[in-house]
Parts: C-alpha cells; sequence; structure tokens
C-alpha cells in the first residue's frame, strides 16, 4: 500500500475510533434526516435549479436572495455582500462556542451562458428523468412526499452539475443538525461566489474589503468538481492555472485568386501550421524553451498518491475512441502535473460549402496554457514569443501597417498573455490530513472501503490562488457531481446518488473530531 493510502487509512481509522460520539452522530443523523426526507429534498434541488444565475445579470440577485433566505432557516448568519458592478457574494457564519479550528467553505452559485436550443429541455426547469437522456431515460414528475426516490435518476438542469448541488447538500445537513441538537466541531464560514464561471473577478475585492472575517479561517474546502471518471469518490489538492494567446500570421493584404496566385503568395495557413508544429512534437512535448524549467517539483506525498489512483487511462482511450495519447507512458493524472500548451482553434479561410479558391490574407491560431504549480502565465505567454520570433517572425500588437509589411517577410500578431496561478495544497498538511479522513470515512460509507482517489491535482481552474496566496491559507478541492454531469454543455445533470453521498460527505466534514493527533 502506497505512503498516502497508509496515511489515508490511518487517519481514517482514528476518526472512527476516536470516541467522538458526535462526529459518528452527525453522520447518522444526516444520513437519517435524507432518508426520511428525499422527495422534499429533490424538490427543494429543483427549486434551487429554477433560479436563472448567469453573472452580472438581474436575475442572479434573486438566486443570492433565496440561497441566503435559505442558509438563515437553517441557522446560518448569513447576508449578501455587495459591490459596485458586481454580482452578489453570499456570506455566511456559524461560530460554535470552544471550537478549535474554523472551516471555510467555497462554493459558486452562478452558470454558464444557455441556448435553450441546443436543451432537450429548457434549463432552468428542472426535469428529472429516469436514466440519462443518451441511455434513453423518460421523464418523470418531481417526487412527492411518501415517493421513493431511485438513486439512479437524474435531474436535469443549468448548474446541476456545476455547482448548485453543494448547496443543495449543505441545507439538508446543517437542517438535520438544528433538529436534533448537534453542533458542527468547526466554526463554519460559507462564501458563495457569484462570479465564478465569468473569472471571478471581483473576488479578491470581496476578499480584502471582508478580510477580517476570513483571516480566522484554517483551511478552504471548495465544493466543487466531478468525481472521478471511474466513478469513485475523490478529492483534489491542486488546479491548474490557465492562460491563453491568439497568433495571426500575415499574407498578402487581401485575399487572392488560388489559381492566380499560389505557389507564389505566401500560403498563410501553411505558414500557420509550421509554426504551430514547430511548438509542440508528435508525442505532445511542448518544445519552447524553458517551458518546464519552472515546475515546482511535487513531495513524495503526491508521487505515492499519483502511483495510488485507478488505472483509467486505457478506459477512457476506449470512451474517447483514442488509440494514442500526448506523453505516452505517463497517464492522465501525472500529465496534468506539467504545463499544457493547446490549440484552441484555427481559423483560414473558409471550408465545407463555404470554401473558396482563394490564398487567406491571414491565419489565426488561439493557444489554450494550462499552468502548474510554480508557472507564471506572463513569464509563458513571452516564451511563447520568444519561440516566434526565433521561427524568424517580427511580432506587433496590431495589424500591421504597410510600412512594417514591406520591411519583414514574416509578421505575426500576438495578442492576450494573462492568465491565473495554479494552486496546489500540500498532503503533508494537518488540517488537510484531517480533511482526507473524513472525506474518506464517508466514501467508505457510500462506496466502500478504500473507494476515495486522492488526486494531488486537477486538469480545470477554480479562483484557489486567491484564497492560498491573497489569505495564505491551505484549500482542498471536495467533488461530488457525477463525472458525465455535462458541466458547461447542453443538457447538464445530477446523478442523484452523487448527492446522497454529498450530503454523507458534508457531515462528515463538518463533524470531523477537533483533532486526531
Amino acid at each position: 500500500m502506497s505512503n498516502a493510502r497508509l496515511l489515508c487509512a490511518a487517519l481514517t481509522a482514528a476518526i472512527l475510533c476516536s470516541g467522538a460520539l458526535q462526529a459518528q452522530s452527525g453522520a447518522d443523523v444526516a444520513r437519517a434526516y435524507r432518508e426520511a426526507n428525499e422527495p422534499a429534498i429533490v424538490r427543494d434541488f429543483a427549486e434551487l435549479l429554477s433560479y436563472p444565475n448567469r453573472a452580472f445579470t438581474p436575475e442572479i440577485v434573486r438566486a443570492a436572495e433565496y440561497i441566503r433566505d435559505e442558509l438563515l432557516e437553517v441557522g446560518v448568519d448569513a447576508e449578501l455582500l455587495t459591490r459596485e458592478g458586481a454580482s452578489p457574494l453570499v456570506y455566511g457564519e456559524i461560530n460554535v462556542p470552544g471550537a478549535a479550528r474554523t472551516l471555510g467553505i467555497y462554493v459558486h452559485y452562478d452558470g454558464q451562458a444557455v441556448d435553450p436550443a441546443n436543451w432537450t429541455n429548457a434549463p432552468f426547469d428542472p426535469t428529472l428523468y429516469t436514466a440519462p437522456i443518451p441511455d434513453g431515460g423518460e421523464v418523470i414528475p418531481l417526487p412527492q412526499d411518501g415517493d421513493e426516490v431511485n438513486p439512479e435518476w437524474r435531474l436535469y438542469a443549468r448548474s446541476a452539475g456545476d455547482d448548485k448541488a453543494p448547496i443543495a447538500a449543505i441545507l439538508p445537513v446543517l437542517r438535520s443538525f438544528r433538529d436534533s441538537g448537534i453542533a458542527p466541531t468547526s466554526n463554519l464560514v460559507f462564501f458563495f461566489d457569484g462570479e465564478e464561471e465569468a473569472g471571478s473577478r471581483n473576488l479578491p475585492a470581496y476578499m480584502e474589503e471582508h478580510r477580517d472575517r476570513l483571516d480566522p479561517i484554517d483551511i478552504w474546502l471548495f465544493f466543487d468538481g466531478p468525481a472521478h471518471p471511474s466513478g469513485r469518490p475523490q478529492i483534489t489538492f491542486g488546479v491548474r492555472g490557465s492562460g491563453s494567446l491568439e497568433v495571426t500570421v500575415y499574407g498578402a493584404t487581401r485575399n487572392l485568386h488560388s489559381g492566380h496566385y499560389g505557389n507564389w503568395a505566401p500560403d498563410t495557413g501553411n505558414v500557420l501550421a509550421h509554426l504551430l508544429a514547430s511548438m509542440k512534437d508528435q508525442d505532445g512535448n511542448v518544445l519552447v524553451d524553458g517551458w518546464y524549467d519552472t515546475v515546482d517539483p511535487i513531495g513524495e506525498e503526491e508521487m505515492a498518491a499519483l502511483a495510488a489512483m485507478p488505472d483509467w487511462d486505457g478506459e477512457l482511450k476506449r470512451e474517447l475512441g483514442l488509440v494514442v495519447t500526448e506523453g505516452a507512458p505517463e497517464s492522465l493524472p501525472e500529465r496534468l502535473m506539467v504545463p499544457a500548451l493547446n490549440v484552441r482553434g484555427i481559423t483560414s479561410g473558409n471550408t465545407g460549402r463555404l470554401a473558396r479558391n482563394v490564398i487567406p490574407n491571414t491565419a489565426v491560431a488561439s493557444l489554450g496554457v494550462r499552468l502548474v504549480k510554480g508557472n507564471d502565465p506572463a513569464h509563458l505567454s513571452q516564451l511563447i514569443r520568444d519561440h516566434i520570433e526565433r521561427q524568424g517572425f517580427h511580432i506587433v500588437s496590431e495589424d500591421p501597417d504597410m510600412e512594417t509589411r514591406l520591411r519583414y517577410p514574416r509578421i505575426a500578431k500576438v495578442t492576450g498573455g494573462g492568465g491565473s496561478l495554479a494552486a496546489r495544497t500540500s498532503m503533508s498538511d494537518p488540517f488537510a490530513q484531517s480533511i482526507m479522513a473524513a472525506a474518506s470515512a464517508a466514501a467508505d460509507l457510500a462506496f466502500g472501503e478504500g473507494s476515495l482517489v486522492v488526486a494531488p491535482g486537477m486538469g480545470g481552474t477554480l479562483p484557489l490562488t486567491p484564497f492560498t496566496e491573497l489569505l495564505g491559507k491551505p484549500a482542498i478541492i471536495v467533488p461530488t457531481a457525477n463525472h458525465d454531469n455535462n458541466q458547461h454543455a447542453p443538457d447538464e445533470n445530477l446523478r442523484i446518488a452523487n448527492l446522497w453521498y454529498a450530503i454523507d460527505l458534508y457531515a462528515a466534514l463538518l463533524t470531523m473530531p477537533a483533532t486526531i493527533f
């Protein structure tokens, strides 16, 4: 057994055998409450999903007010924090007399934009199905009191998986505690972001303005993200950062007839293709000088966790129709620990029925960058610019004038270059170990012994950096959504069993022993 697994097992045993009756009672109480109220919990979730939640829209205020009111009803001292031009931030506290630890709980309640034409049902008309739609699931009415709820049902609506489900799970946990006289073992701070899908641009300002409320927090829990692709529950200790660049190469001042000028005028699509090919080899290794130089090495605990993760690459390749992957034989989790450079899109002329016999005057590529701990987005962007220059291009920031065109044989306009930093919490952090133990115990209860997947990092980006850098506190991602929830896409959904697991998990986290050492 790996070091990470041994640690997790030991800490879990400490929780189970600590004699901390309240911790056990809290988990049992929450599960009993859920089992007695499953139809009502599903209906409440559906009501939450019915509120449109696009950041910076008037409708999102009503969503925030609904969440605040629900938190107040279950005993949270909740309010809306507001700023000019910002979506409201839902803030709440539970202060527990004698508690020696404060947990910060981050959830975002905003969602991605929707095009109703691409949805099977209206995206804010939550619709319950007996199974996933592609598998032949059928529409059924929301359950009424006394009805049996099948955990394999799916509830479809925008933000069902990303990221209203944690709110729908937190509320019944707190309601069960209130009704049973159970107190959390930690002080709790709820920090519900209304702009995550829009870049959380006002989040740092909110944090600075209310710094005195946030400084006492010992560790942040991000209730966001999907389970492992195997379906097993997981916790994640870091996220990638992100950045982007757009590169435009130039030929003639106008599109040219390919018959009259082909083999003479520069073929911009070909020029761009050669430039992009110079950045990565066929195995997926980035060829930009210095690309991997600033990566922070991972520790022994992280190495052990990577080794212990499920070998799921083969299944993913079959699911996605892939024979080879970049970086083979390294696994997907291993590849997430190094910075990535991807072509997000290419345009040059037209294709299909709109294709014409012309040589396009420009070709454009959008480049996506994913950063790991140690990388700086401005630095990686500069490395790409330096690489383009070494390929013989003169770099401009605006479309070149005629003087520039006649002076330089190859010209590339490069724009963008901003981005967000990656974050990673050490798995040896004592607070992190407590979280890992509580999560492992909840996963054992819901999925069977040893089911929890411990991931050093995930591929996506969440706003961890303001918490880890600005506040200087560790942060851990605690996902609960099904891996096939269609987040950001049409027909987003949540498997009901994953909502039940979230209730188990949150109850375990909120009542974990104050110390296990």
